[in-house]
């Protein structure tokens, strides 16, 4: 029996992956569970599964869950400690990093810093700090295991026994990282500039949350796939190609020397990554239905349109810029996102926010210092959100 923290379990990672814990009751018991403010959603789920702990993020909405599990045993922390405590619990084997954007970062941390098996999710912690996180989880043996649908295909089609030897593989030639372009991958340019949250949510194949949906829809969320692919398997950013996949039934392919190309096929549906990690290296039922190729009949190809997703871009010439450059385009990118779900600023300012601030910025050398991180962080969010108040003034 293992033991599980589940780190954003009120969002669409969380809601998958109590779906598959559902199905294995002799396999995994929930220890810990999280989440930022939603006291309802969290509320039924200590109901069901009767954590021994359960976080909120926010203060005032441990208070209300705690009032609420009145006479229950689960016992509610709150914040950033209470989140980095339940990731580090001697009770916990497997950690779920499912928490959207930096928020996630330390919680992830402590994770590795205790040694656990960390599902992936949170693509922002290693964007953030690729060589901090790689670096703790080696040195106190951790595993990182990726759950984002790509990585974990990737992760599929290597020959390694642990996604942190990746490195050491022999002859991969590429990382192919698919991208199904969004909604918008036909829309005219023109009307770019007037698409509205509603719209840039409405993903074609998957169901996520309103941020990452947001990220899909500017290919952000493949940029910041790039560099966490960098990172999570050792591979110069030359060596990753962006392939445009509409149907998304191919989650990624790993090209050799050889000749051959390598790629893990499957519905689009976040419970597969989420059960091949939590099992790794073996096999258990996920819920989702057999892919049926007939029903499928062909697959699309296309290069990724660069004028059309120019935050795609501007991901590449972060990681290649190196040092800070990584943070202060995620941090920046967080902002602008969130002013845009606000209806503050329109679609196509979110790249003019997060290019504005990586000129504006200083880009200190690359950093394995935590402080010094989250440092370049919050001083990039500062100059981010004066961009985006100048723009939705304009």
């Amino acid at each position: 029996m293992k033991g599980i923290t589940l780190l954003g379990s009120t969002g669409s990672i969380g809601a998958s992956s109590l779906d598959v814990i559902a199905r294995h009751p002799d396999r995994y018991q929930v220890v810990a569970l999280t989440a930022n403010n939603d006291v309802d959603t969290m509320l039924a789920q200590c109901r069901q599964w009767q954590p021994q702990y359960a976080v909120m993020s926010d203060s005032d909405a441990a208070q209300q869950l705690h009032e609420q599990l009145a006479g229950s045993e689960t016992q509610v922390l709150d914040g950033v400690a209470g989140l980095q405590q339940v990731a580090a619990l001697p009770q916990t084997d497997i950690v779920i990093a499912g928490i959207v954007g930096a928020a996630g970062l330390l919680p992830t941390l402590a994770a590795a810093q205790a040694g656990k098996r960390v599902l992936l999710a949170n693509k922002e912690a290693l964007v953030m700090s690729g060589q901090l996180l790689m670096q703790t989880a080696h040195d106190n043996q951790a595993e990182i295991l990726p759950v984002d649908s790509e990585h974990n295909a990737i992760f599929q089609c290597l020959p390694v026994t642990q996604a942190t030897q990746a490195q050491s593989c022999p002859g991969v030639e590429k990382i192919l990282l698919t991208a199904s372009g969004g909604p918008f991958r036909r829309l005219p340019l023109e009307a770019m500039a007037s698409v509205t949250p509603e719209q840039a949510v409405a993903h074609p194949n998957w169901d996520m949350g309103r941020k990452i949906s947001v990220d899909s829809a500017t290919m952000m969320n493949k940029g910041l796939e790039v560099i966490e692919a960098h990172w999570l398997f050792g591979i110069a950013v030359q060596q990753i190609e962006v392939v445009v996949h509409p149907q998304s039934v191919i989650h990624s392919m790993v090209s050799y020397s050889d000749g051959s190309v390598l790629a893990q096929l499957g519905n689009p549906d976040m419970r597969t990554p989420i059960a091949h990690a939590l099992a790794w290296p073996d096999r258990i039922a996920s819920g989702v239905e057999p892919l049926d190729i007939f029903e499928v009949a062909s697959l699309d190809f296309e290069k990724p349109d660069w004028q059309r997703f120019p935050c795609l871009g501007l991901c590449f010439e972060a990681v290649s810029r190196g040092g800070s450059a990584s943070i202060v385009l995620n941090a920046a990118n967080e902002i602008a996102v969130e002013q845009f779900l606000q209806q503050r600023i329109g679609f196509t300012d979110i790249p003019r926010v997060i290019e504005q601030t990586l000129e504006q910025a200083e880009i200190a050398d690359a950093s394995s210092q935590i402080d010094d991180i989250l440092a370049a962080d919050r001083d990039a969010r500062i100059i981010a959100t004066t961009i985006t108040t100048q723009l939705s003034r304009s």
